[in-house]
């Protein structure tokens, strides 16, 4: 009994409103024994109760209320059962016209809580480091599953069908109908790439993943499927400020302003979500949508507090979010626009190139450079709020009041001109309004980021174009400062197809080190390298993007090999070597295989819990479930909405696959190769059941 109390009571009331709903029949036991059950799980519960634990029973509740349909003549029964978290470890009766059996079992549950508690070794499997068994990639698949992939890679391979995907679609859906055309997509493509249409639903697929050893990274992939003229009009409206576009004025840098024919950022782009900003009651949904994300990934484990060294990839689920869909864009243009004008700034002070903090310069050089005007108050607060250590100056903003206090950004970014003295402001004029909408905007983020504290959940904050993305980095480190004191909580995205990555990885895990919060990085490739490429040739800046493929491979490499020798040094040094944290979140083999020879080289063990590796569900499931299934951190990305909602991103990820046809071959190669293994073994209705532990 006390290994069952064990289970946690928000996440399996969850499941338990999902079977139930859908089963035939009531599930029974005796009345007695569940009132009892429910008197000493609570009682248990009770005298642990912090902060964390009623933040979870208040969400377990709700969700409760709103998944549990109780008939009048039982209610109160009912209730009792719902929330005895023993009973979603007994197996509910599905309806008839259910398609699979979604069940948990008591002996699996107990033997995993067991295993656990007794140090049993779990259950682990030989890596194939050339990514080519068949039986490894796909023992977590239905035979139907198989044949479903094999059919929409199929589809993925005729270049016409891909090129008018989405108006195939749409024209299937009014011929149809909702109904059929919904079958057909649970059948296709829906049914391989997305999850579910809730974070009910989806329960079954994330058990399955855990099961295998594989964690979830959830991501509600709802999208607007608005035309080019609204997401233009929309984009210019929202990227300019009351006060107007100073593009013209001195100092201004174009690659910070608004540009009619680069204002739909779907351009070009295939393999990232876009969001438009339509008003701040959007970005508040948008904010409620990151927070049920958080809820549904959470582990069973992961709602008890855990010990600081259980690290950064620890088996718990991780939830990818947008600063975009968070508030106005013109804040995060001005505030990138700061960013860049400070550095020039400081390029002209000082000599040389990069952010202030490579500059290595201190308090006291600044005063130097200020002793014609250093007798000038505001120059003497100026230098008062500058940030710096012992080995010298991390930023000449108090950059920690944009997640801690209500400043003012008018009134923050300002710098004295070295020969009279005077104040110069580098960020455009921001009305009262837009001041309130970023403090707005932040306030979302640190609800997201609180929340996903109090949970254990991991918040990937993903990387977007270049003229966002000096702002986005910015405030997702100082997310990292405030949240990132024992463990890697909040993670920035990195993509290595630009010239710069290398540097600012570099930077950002000095800047760490120094004011001493847990690092955590996704290296990416890259979404938006045609568009970045074509957006700078036609605005007249430097292309930011590495000139080939090999180059943005080598990048990659170079960059993770700084993160992996950083740690080493950690772990040589009798430091916490989880004080950073890096997922390899790559489709590339090469890459992965890269990272694994690497970790052996430098003696660093998936069980360290500092290195996991990401794929997209229904892309590369020959590179994810064998890393899984081998002991080591692996993640899928997870999303999940209604049918008809997610056409978008079905979409692009058909565009996608078009564009990586060589993955496509030797997946299909894999494919074929398991499914004529079973027809030969009679294993035709084969039932996948795994019994490995997510490290």
């Amino acid at each position: 009994m006390a290994q069952l109390r064990s289970l946690n009571p928000s996440r399996t009331t969850i499941q338990l409103a999902y079977y139930c709903r859908n089963a035939g029949s009531v599930c029974s036991g005796s009345r007695n024994g569940l009132l009892g059950s429910v008197t000493e799980f609570y009682s248990s519960n009770n005298k642990n109760k912090n902060n964390h634990g009623k933040f979870s029973q208040k969400r377990s509740l709700h969700t409760i209320c709103a998944g549990a349909n109780v008939n009048s003549n039982g209610s109160k029964n009912a209730v009792l059962r719902w929330q005895n978290p023993i009973l979603s470890d007994v197996r509910c009766l599905h309806s008839a016209a259910q398609d699979k059996q979604a069940q948990v079992s008591v002996a699996d549950r107990t033997q995993h809580v067991q295993s656990k508690e007794e140090g049993v070794k779990p259950q682990r499997d030989p890596l194939d480091v050339s990514f080519n068994d068949p039986i490894a990639a796909f023992k977590s698949k239905t035979t139907w599953e198989l044949a479903r992939a094999y059919l929409v890679y199929m589809i993925c391979s005729s270049e016409k069908i891909v090129e008018h995907n989405m108006t195939l679609m749409k024209w299937t859906n009014k011929m149809l109908g909702k109904k059929i055309f919904t079958a057909l997509m649970k059948a296709t493509f829906y049914g391989h790439f997305v999850a579910g249409e809730d974070q009910i639903k989806i329960i079954p697929t994330l058990e399955r993943l855990r099961s295998f050893g594989v964690k979830p990274i959830l991501d509600y992939s709802v999208e607007e499927d608005i035309s080019q003229e609204e997401a233009e009009k929309r984009e210019v409206e929202s990227s300019v400020s009351s006060a107007g576009d100073n593009e013209k004025d001195a100092g201004a840098l174009p690659q910070y302003h608004v540009d009619k024919s680069f204002a739909d950022r779907r351009y070009k782009v295939s393999s990232a979500r876009t969001y438009f900003y339509l008003n701040e009651a959007t970005c508040e949904r948008n904010m409620e949508i990151f927070i049920k994300c958080l809820e549904a990934v959470s582990d069973d484990d992961a709602k008890e507090p855990r010990p600081a060294s259980d690290g950064a990839t620890f088996g718990t689920g991780i939830t990818a979010i947008k600063l975009t869909a968070l508030g106005r864009p013109q804040l995060l243009l001005q505030l990138s626009e700061v960013i860049m004008r400070t550095r020039k700034y400081m390029e002209a002070l000082v000599g040389g190139q990069g952010n202030v903090l490579t500059h290595h310069k201190t308090i006291k050089d600044l005063e130097k450079y200020y002793a014609s005007v250093g007798d000038n108050k505001d120059v003497q607060q100026f230098l008062k709020n500058v940030t710096s250590d012992k080995e010298g100056i991390l930023h000449l903003f108090p950059w920690s009041g944009i997640v801690d206090e209500d400043s003012q950004l008018s009134e923050t970014f300002r710098v004295p001109d070295p020969l009279t003295g005077q104040m110069r402001r580098l960020i455009s004029q921001i009305s009262p309004k837009e001041e309130e909408m970023f403090r707005n905007m932040i306030r979302r983020l640190n609800t997201i980021v609180k929340t996903a504290a109090e949970l254990d959940v991991r918040i990937m904050v993903d990387a977007e174009q270049t003229y966002f993305q000096p702002a986005i980095t910015r405030i997702t480190l100082e997310m990292m400062r405030k949240y990132n004191k024992d463990k890697a909580i909040v993670f920035n995205t990195y993509q290595c197809y630009l010239r710069e990555t290398f540097r600012e990885v570099v930077t950002d895990l000095e800047q760490a080190s120094r004011q001493n919060f847990y690092f955590g990085a996704k290296l990416v490739r890259g979404a938006y390298m045609e568009q970045e490429r074509a957006r700078a040739q036609a605005l007249g800046y430097a292309d930011p993007v590495n000139p080939s493929y090999e180059a943005t491979t080598e990048m990659y490499h170079k960059t993770l090999a700084e993160c992996l020798r950083r740690i080493k040094v950690l772990k040589d040094c009798g430091q916490d070597a989880r004080k950073i944290g890096i997922m390899v979140a790559s489709h590339n083999e090469d890459t992965v295989r890269f990272a694994i020879e690497n970790m052996k080289s430098i003696g660093i063990s998936p069980e360290d819990k500092v290195i996991c590796f990401g794929q997209l569900l229904g892309m590369c499931d020959y590179i994810t479930f064998p890393l899984g299934q081998a002991g080591y951190s692996a993640y899928k990305y997870i999303p999940y909405g209604p049918v008809e909602e997610v056409l978008p991103y079905l979409s692009r990820r058909a565009q996608e696959n078009k564009g990586v046809l060589k993955k496509i071959k030797k997946e299909k190669r894999l494919l074929l190769s398991e499914i004529r293994r079973r027809l030969f073994r009679g294993q035709l209705f084969y039932t996948p059941k795994g019994n490995y532990v997510p490290i």
